[in-house]
């Protein structure tokens, strides 16, 4: 929960220390055709350059808001160093400003929670002033070790993309330091790229009619970018992993799901999937975001907003996004437009003819994915009716019968060894559960059944929440981080091996005393356990009997 602050910290202790990196002349110069390149620092630490800030498309703006973006035009005029920040336009609910970190804090450490789970409740809380933020934010960074660019040999090519639920984030908020000394101390380096996509109304406004997923087209072209251009800072496009957490990890599942007339090859070889979350919006439901949006602006149609001064855009959608009324949701996000997205991602990847069985994987999930989403009220038994119906509003009460009496029962056996345990203890327990299966492993569940080499990890270092793997991932062990809470070292260095690894060679290992074989899910359906004392090879923990019911309806 405490990442994007630590990130953002991260960031600027890395921008306050640029003077001793003393960005010079001497610094390399990439031609990449439309425009020329210089690198803007070399990290003493990584022995890096860091190329920050490539435009990868033209400024989204005017009559190009809430559409698919076109390529950068032409601009040779000066050399660009990347020195002007971009964060794409944001904003965050209430609920997670203002409610999630004291009532997991009470159920973390078994006190009452005492707040009101009514945003109505809390005052708006707007995005911090933040002079980067524009509309023209289509940028991306690469980081490449010095002997990586000036050496002969390309390098494999790791592609991030930040979470935030799909309104929130950017390409700092996680920095590649770490992973770059540990690839470097283990002989296998790599080039890192990180890419701004737009957020909330900017990238995902849908009308329920065809329009929608400007973010995902964003993340097309610039997966196109590397694809085109990545030899010249030393990268191998024939090497190209992406990865991301989150909405990061759906936004891969859904351009594994791209359909055949987005293009005609999926532009990276191998894919790190963590935690892919995202709500499949209902045609009704994209119509109602898209007119609040509307009234919000005092506009009655697209064309109108799409003349409206910039400012005025950033604040409807902040608003928009901070009064959203469903706790653990964020308004916008990846939708069925007909285009890009024809179905469910599931529905896709689980046909027989899905065309990249052959892209290997590694995927992953905390083993408390759903107590992050869960409002309040899932502490009381008699909300989960009601609680279902909220978030799949399109189901039928049929199905919620189903889901309340047989799938998912008032039964609290956790604490049972019978095999007939359903995963939880009490009310809000239930309804975590539900949440990580409806809307988060149960993803994994199918992307390990899919694809021909997948390597399935579970985080459990307690308590195993959402996102609390990504501090491993990154960690840089040069600066070691004293808020991290319960944390092994040598848990985070192995990790970051099996990521480092599988970029280099298809298949994760280590050298780290804590570390064990990885097998391929395949073989036997068993996943890593990555525990905060050990890591053992264990039954996949995800229901398939429940994970096969979620599948055709939440994708």
């Amino acid at each position: 929960m405490h990442l994007r602050k630590k990130g953002y910290i991260l960031l600027l202790s890395l921008l306050s220390s640029i003077s001793s990196y003393a960005h010079s002349k001497s610094l390399p110069i990439v031609d990449l055709g439309y425009e020329l390149h210089q690198a803007f620092s070399l990290d003493q630490s990584t022995q890096a350059y860091n190329f920050s800030n490539i435009r990868y498309a033209a400024p989204p703006v005017s009559t190009l808001r809430f559409r698919p973006p076109l390529p950068p035009s032409t601009n040779r005029t000066e050399i660009q160093n990347g020195a002007v920040g971009r964060v794409c336009p944001q904003g965050e609910p209430v609920w997670s400003t203002e409610i999630l970190i004291p009532f997991l804090e009470s159920v973390l450490t078994g006190t009452p929670f005492n707040g009101s789970d009514d945003i109505s409740d809390y005052p708006i809380v707007w995005p911090p002033e933040d002079a980067r933020i524009t509309e023209d934010c289509l940028f991306l960074d690469v980081v490449v070790p010095k002997s990586v660019f000036e050496g002969s040999e390309a390098a494999p090519v790791l592609v991030w993309f930040d979470g935030g639920g799909f309104v929130t984030g950017d390409k700092t908020e996680v920095l590649p330091t770490g992973l770059l000394e540990r690839g470097s101390e283990i002989g296998k380096e790599f080039v890192y790229v990180a890419v701004n996509y737009r957020l909330g109304a900017f990238g995902w406004l849908s009308d329920g009619e065809g329009l929608g997923n400007a973010g995902l087209y964003d993340q097309r072209l610039a997966l196109e970018w590397v694809k085109k251009y990545i030899s010249l800072f030393g990268g191998d496009p024939g090497r190209v992993t992406v990865m991301g957490e989150s909405a990061g990890g759906g936004s891969i599942v859904h351009q594994l799901a791209a359909s055949t007339g987005v293009e005609r090859e999926v532009p990276f070889q191998q894919a790190i999937i963590q935690s892919p979350g995202w709500y499949m919006q209902s045609v009704e439901l994209q119509k109602s975001t898209l007119q609040d949006f509307l009234e919000l602006l005092n506009v009655t149609s697209l064309e109108e907003a799409r003349q409206l001064p910039s400012k005025q855009l950033i604040t409807a959608n902040a608003y928009q996004i901070a009064t959203t009324s469903v706790y653990g949701t964020y308004t916008y996000g990846p939708v069925i437009d007909n285009t890009f997205i024809t179905d469910l991602p599931s529905r896709i990847l689980l046909d027989p003819d899905f065309k990249w069985k052959n892209i290997r994987v590694m995927t992953s999930h905390t083993i408390n994915e759903g107590l992050t989403f869960t409002p309040p009220a899932g502490m009381n038994s008699s909300a989960f009716q009601s609680l279902i119906e909220t978030y799949i509003p399109s189901i039928s009460p049929e199905t919620v019968d189903q889901i309340v009496q047989y799938w998912y029962p008032p039964v609290y056996n956790a604490s049972t060894l019978s095999s007939e345990t359903l995963g939880y203890s009490n009310p809000l327990e239930r309804t975590s559960v539900f949440m990580s299966d409806a809307f988060f492993q149960c993803k994994n569940r199918y992307l390990d059944n899919v694809f021909d080499t997948s390597y399935a990890s579970v985080f459990s270092v307690p308590p195993g929440v959402h996102a609390q793997d990504v501090a491993f991932n990154f960690w840089d062990h040069s600066q070691p981080d004293t808020e991290l809470g319960l944390f092994n070292a040598s848990l985070a260095l192995t990790m970051q091996d099996y990521i480092i690894t599988f970029l280099n060679q298809g298949f994760p290992t280590s050298a780290e005393d804590m570390a064990i074989k990885w097998k391929e899910y395949s073989k036997d359906g068993r996943v890593m356990n990555l525990g905060l004392q050990d890591i053992a090879i264990t039954s996949d923990p995800v229901n398939s009997d429940r994970c096969r019911f979620w599948w055709n309806i939440t994708g």
